[in-house]
């Protein structure tokens, strides 16, 4: 049997948008399923617009989502020679002709149709195609020709990519032909639409990988969400692993229908990964924001904080805030809902937060010793245990949503949280 060799085959006049994330993704996830091979190859013909920076954005990117590839980086503008070769071939072979300087390919008339591995059958016909350029006056190939040759000499076995190049297929179909090449499988993978049901673009928000890498969200949960738009596994699963994701990926899994790009569904997954991430592994990716927020703790106390926080997070910059709010006082404000709180009953929030630094005086700072003391204390007061551990919540957070309290003082520490609790008594005027 031949072995799959895929291609991921970007233009670096921009960044690694999410389609074609999406796209190097699915390319990816076959190959591995498949036990074959996964090609980079990079279009830099457009030299106006082809840069250096954005070359590796996309391969920093690629990276970043775990996408390896496994052989050498190919550049297409290094094969300039070759197309001009080939171009020649078929001129001299008569199936191209010049026409002003440049070589045009002859399109016999007839049937162009192939077995799309996402959409089936799709037909053309040879007379609706005119005949087209493949190399300009200048020499300079065309992307139609170019592509062809590059996937030859490449020995690509499947074609994975956007359906917006469908368009583009039955011409570079016709240049197989006259190459006397065998056709690739052609799979060509619905656009990735924005809520509006319109393609994805700047308008919906980020659309670039590394936005959402600097928005705190996680590599293997991008992935995953990813893999989704466009790509059913079977089930109602949606949290795979990468091992899984290889294990169930096939063609025939592919979606006919353009996807949506939802942003709270990616903030959603993000969560669930992190709320399975070990802190440690997470430690390096939060300590960044905190620095830039002008957090300050030691690793011990940073890794209790974020251990405490990252059930209740959609990103590691939520991660970070609310970590940095376990560390210092000044991170603390109270929101909306807090205020409320407060205002219900100004007398008994400030009451309750009294009673509670002299019962925590004495405490054994264990969360177990912590939430032993606090229940004693409602009882004797003789109130239900939430009208004690809201206010600390709140004096502590700002907010009143938190991990349990004991938890939450535990991770302040004593002396921070005995102060702040004082302080926030002290601030309520009745």
């Amino acid at each position: 049997m031949t072995t799959v060799r895929v291609r991921f085959a970007p233009s670096p006049t921009g960044y690694l948008h999410v389609g074609g994330a999406r796209t190097a993704l699915f390319n990816w996830l076959y190959a591995r399923h498949s036990d074959g091979k996964f090609l980079l190859r990079v279009e830099d013909t457009d030299k106006a617009r082809s840069t250096d920076e954005h070359t590796q954005v996309i391969l920093d990117g690629l990276t970043w989502l775990g996408l390896d590839w496994d052989e050498a980086l190919v550049f297409q503008g290094a094969q300039i020679t070759r197309h001009q070769e080939m171009a020649d071939r078929l001129l001299r072979e008569g199936k191209a002709y010049l026409d002003e300087g440049a070589i045009r390919l002859r399109v016999p008339p007839g049937e162009i149709a192939w077995e799309d591995a996402v959409h089936g059958r799709i037909s053309f016909q040879g007379e609706d195609i005119k005949d087209f350029v493949i190399l300009r006056s200048d020499r300079s190939p065309l992307y139609n020709f170019a592509v062809v040759v590059d996937d030859i000499d490449m020995r690509i076995t499947h074609v994975l990519r956007g359906d917006d190049h469908i368009s583009n297929t039955p011409k570079q179909i016709a240049v197989y032909r006259a190459l006397g090449a065998p056709l690739p499988v052609f799979g060509h993978v619905p656009m990735i639409n924005g809520p509006d049901g319109k393609k994805l673009s700047k308008r919906h928000g980020a659309t670039a990988v590394g936005d959402y890498q600097h928005l705190g969200v996680l590599p293997a949960a991008m992935r995953n969400f990813l893999a989704l738009l466009g790509w059913s596994p079977g089930g109602d699963r949606e949290i795979l692993t990468r091992d899984e994701m290889i294990q169930l990926f096939t063609l025939e899994g592919i979606l006919k229908k353009a996807s949506v790009f939802d942003t709270t569904k990616l903030e959603w997954m993000n969560g669930q990964y992190l709320s399975t991430t070990p802190p440690e592994e997470l430690y390096d990716l939060v300590a960044g924001p905190l620095a830039q927020l002008g957090a300050d703790g030691d690793r011990a106390h940073i890794l209790r904080a974020i251990a405490a926080v990252k059930t209740r997070s959609r990103t590691t910059l939520d991660v970070a805030r609310q970590v940095a709010v376990r560390l210092d006082a000044k991170f603390v404000e109270l929101d909306e809902k807090a205020q409320q709180e407060i205002a219900k009953d100004p007398a008994g929030y400030k009451a309750s937060l009294v009673a509670s630094v002299a019962a925590l005086q004495g405490a054994e700072w264990t969360t177990e010793a912590l939430e032993k003391t606090l229940r004693a204390l409602a009882e004797t007061r003789g109130v239900a245990a939430g009208k004690i551990f809201q206010p600390i919540r709140i004096a502590l957070t700002g907010g009143t949503v938190s991990e349990p309290v004991n938890e939450l003082l535990y991770v302040v520490g004593k002396a921070a949280a005995l102060k702040r609790l004082e302080i926030a008594a002290a601030a309520v005027r009745v």
